[in-house]
């Protein structure tokens, strides 16, 4: 069998794999050691994101006509790919705890949502929540005036259920 032959199915792994993807971290993972490197798997994994070595060569080719074709300038030395269909900012949540914790951790580059993002935009995009967080902050925000208006009529009914009608006659 030839060579191009072994490669065809890794590339057409990865083209799927970005296909439709909301973002695309590339990351240099040398240096972590098994157990470090398993627990961000799990992680990573339990987020429905997608982690993956390939060879550089393997993911220029898969890159290469779609938005994700700016990462190609970063393809050299140890590269890993951290793919995200669902979560635009899952990958880069995740990648910048260990980004902090391991020196031999970086970010490389990637794409979130078609925008091509350096080191320093997938830091500031690591520090948005998730979506769940964001719709129970949107959610208490809107019921926080309502709670507080009935509140408010609760307390001017009890205070005029506690104080003696205006036309009733008083005791003397």
């Amino acid at each position: 069998m030839a060579k191009v032959e072994l490669k065809q199915p890794v590339v057409k792994e990865i083209s799927e794999a970005v296909n439709g993807a909301q973002a695309a971290v590339l990351v240099q993972y040398l240096g972590l050691t098994v157990e470090q490197d398993t627990a961000l798997r799990k992680e990573l994994r339990e987020a429905g994101v997608t982690y993956k070595v390939y060879k550089n060569t393997m993911m220029k080719r898969a890159f290469e006509g779609t938005e994700f074709e700016e990462l190609n300038k970063h393809l050299d030395g140890p590269n890993a790919l951290a793919v995200s269909k669902d979560d635009a900012v899952a990958p880069a949540r995740i990648l910048a705890k260990y980004v902090k914790n391991y020196k031999c951790f970086n970010f490389v580059g990637g794409v979130v949502e078609g925008k091509y993002q350096d080191e320093k935009g997938l830091q500031a995009l690591s520090t948005i929540p998730s979506r769940e967080v964001l719709l129970g902050r949107l959610l208490g925000s809107m019921q926080s005036p309502i709670t507080n208006f009935a509140r408010v009529l609760k307390q001017i009914a009890d205070k005029n259920g506690d104080a003696p009608a205006a036309d009733a006659p008083a005791e003397a």
